[in-house]
């Protein structure tokens, strides 16, 4: 098992940065693929960025480019989601997860373990 705990939310106003942490442990839990996903109300879970163990390739999805960054501390055991220039629409709870295998982390279903999830507001 791998236990993730998210820290980091709160209430920001448009434009300003909130910085998300995810902090690991459990079995190896250093090797694995990590995730970001967000769930706005009303909406379904949807992918926000990805970084690989193996390789540290990144991956975000488009409406966060430019503002947002996925980072990890691998001796920490915690990834990190830098978010800047934060909007009301990025207002969600986001969730960290880590996946076993590479292929398709821009899906939840690749995912084998999640935290609990950090509520995000953004204000106008």
């Amino acid at each position: 098992q791998v236990q993730l705990v998210e820290s980091g939310g709160g209430l920001a106003q448009a434009g300003g940065s909130l910085r998300l942490s995810c902090a690991a442990s459990g079995r190896t839990s250093s090797n694995f693929h990590m995730g970001w996903f967000r769930q706005g109300p009303g909406k379904e879970r949807e992918f926000v960025a990805a970084i690989t163990w193996t390789y540290g390739n990144i991956f975000y999805t488009n409406s966060v480019k430019g503002r947002f960054t996925i980072s990890r501390d691998s001796a920490k055991n915690t990834v990190y989601l830098q978010m800047n220039s934060l909007k009301p629409e990025d207002t969600a709870v986001y969730y960290c997860a880590a996946a076993a295998r590479p292929d398709g982390l821009g899906h939840p279903t690749t995912y084998d373990f999640w935290g609990q999830g950090t509520q995000v507001t953004v204000s106008s």
